[in-house]
Formats: C-alpha cells, structure tokens, sequence
C-alpha cells in the first residue's frame, strides 16, 4: 500500500525533528530480526537516551538534506534503521554494536557525529569508549597528581628540616648539660 503525500511530509517532518535533537546518529542494517529482537533493541537503546528506527531511505535523504546534513550514498542502501544519540554518544553505540555482536544479525553500517561520517569500525571505537563518569574521574586524578606531588615534597622538606632542628637542640641540650 502506497505511502499517502501527507503522510511522506509527516515522516520526514518527524525524522528532521529526530536528527536535530540527537547528537550523533548510527545506521543499520536490521534484516533478519524478529520483532521480539526490533522491541529489545529499542528498549536497551531509550535506557541510555536514545531512540531506534526503521527509516524510508528516500524520506531519511530529504530529512537529512532539510537538516544540513549529509551522508555517504552507500549508507542510505538497502533497509536501515538508524539509532539516535539524544544525550551521550557513546553509550546509543555501545547498546547497538553490542547487539550486533550477540545476535549477529544487526549491522552497523556507519553514522555521523557532528559533521563525521564513522566507519563500522569507528563506530566501535567509540563504542570502547569508559563511561563519562570514568573519564571525568581519570581527569581529575590527572589534574591532582602534579598538586599531591608539590605537597609531598614540601611535607617532606618540612620534616626534615624539623628533624634537623630537633636532633641540634638535643645537641645542644647535651652540651648544656655536660657543661
């Protein structure tokens, strides 16, 4: 059944919308899941602030276009969904590559950060990458390590020089009262 003019402008009004609040977007070939495999993706892909879906190629090429957006020919090939990074990136390309990887069945063809197209092998890369909060925690370490570094050779300096202070007034102390 064909798709009504209304309901073309529909689509691609909700796919700019889609595209302008995510950051980032990762195309897909989802040939072979069950609907069973389509909801579970969706769902683990919403828990870490992004969304799943199944794109018309020709409508998501106008949707890009109305966007400023643009992607690789090869990329809008063959059935896609594309998966929506609305809060951190990383996280949307984790649930889907390592969907990928357990069902073997999903392909991740590529995305786009920004103005980057990823490879399928960028897109794991990015994928590998620690949680936010463990990046944030490495940072501040590194941060603290040359302040901690100053404090212990100033502490250092400190206690030996009131070792060495102390070891002279017991000398003194000695010769006071040996005299």
């Amino acid at each position: 059944m064909a798709i009504t003019r209304k309901k073309k402008e529909q689509l691609v009004a909700s796919y700019v919308d889609k595209l302008s609040r995510s950051k980032a977007i990762f195309l897909t070939d989802y040939r072979g899941l069950t609907v069973s495999d389509m909801e579970a993706l969706r769902a683990r892909v919403r828990e870490v602030g992004g969304g799943y879906s199944i794109v018309k190629n020709t409508l998501i090429a106008r949707a890009l276009q109305s966007a400023g957006m643009s992607l690789p020919e090869d990329l809008l090939k063959g059935p896609i969904a594309i998966g929506f990074a609305y809060e951190e990136v990383p996280p949307v390309a984790k649930a889907l590559t390592d969907f990928a990887k357990e069902t073997g069945i999903l392909q991740v063809k590529g995305g786009l950060v920004e103005d980057k197209v990823l490879t399928p092998r960028e897109v794991i890369s990015l994928a590998n990458l620690p949680p936010r909060e463990v990046v944030l925690a490495q940072l501040l370490g590194l941060i603290q390590q040359p302040g901690n570094r100053v404090a212990g050779v100033i502490n250092a300096a400190g206690s030996k020089l009131a070792a060495t202070i102390k070891a002279y007034a017991d000398k003194l102390e000695e010769a006071t009262a040996a005299a």
